[in-house]
């Protein structure tokens, strides 16, 4: 749980080692808005993918089911800053199915934590061969950093792309080639 007093201070301590007069109008309300976005961007901290995929539906066939372009925004936990993209996600039912959109809610309660992209990629495969028990996932994810594009190397528009195969798309080249082409 956010403690929204320390994150307050931190706010205030920041913001008058950067010289900034913390009574100025434009700044006087900004460590209580810090604090309600944090409760907002961060939300994930406290929630189970499992509040998403506990409900599930039969599924009579065995075919590839893709949720591609899934948008999302998360935060480097290196630099904190902001990194976003879309996800892709495929799986082989194994007499079950998950309503598509709450393969989209999956990846925002991963994405609303402090994160690494590839840790992410992993958590989302991991939380659905967990909790639906497919034959296999597939996960590809595309994200551009703030923290590689408006610091540092300063290179707008590359993008970091991750993918994590578990079940049967470890194994089946033409399967993965298939969800590859799909998206």
């Amino acid at each position: 749980m956010l403690d929204e007093k320390k994150i307050k201070n931190a706010v205030i301590m920041l913001l008058e080692g950067m010289g900034e007069d913390i009574n100025r109008p434009g700044l006087c309300d900004t460590p209580d808005r810090i604090v309600k976005m944090y409760k907002e961007i961060f939300e994930g901290m406290e929630q189970s993918p499992l509040e998403c995929l506990q409900k599930t539906f039969p599924a009579s066939s065995n075919s590839m089911v893709i949720e591609k372009d899934i948008t999302f925004y998360s935060m480097c936990e290196h630099h904190i800053l902001p990194f976003f993209g879309k996800a892709h996600i495929g799986y082989i039912p194994n007499g079950k199915i998950v309503g598509i959109s709450k393969l989209a809610r999956t990846v925002e309660i991963f994405a609303r934590r402090l994160q690494l992209q590839e840790n992410m990629t992993s958590q989302i495969a991991e939380a659905i061969m967990e909790y639906l028990k497919p034959d296999g996932v597939i996960v590809f994810t595309e994200a551009e950093h703030l923290c590689m594009t408006m610091r540092g190397a300063k290179k707008p528009g590359s993008k970091t792309v991750t993918l994590v195969k578990k079940g049967v798309f470890d194994n089946d080249p033409v399967l993965c080639d298939e969800f590859l082409k799909m998206i």
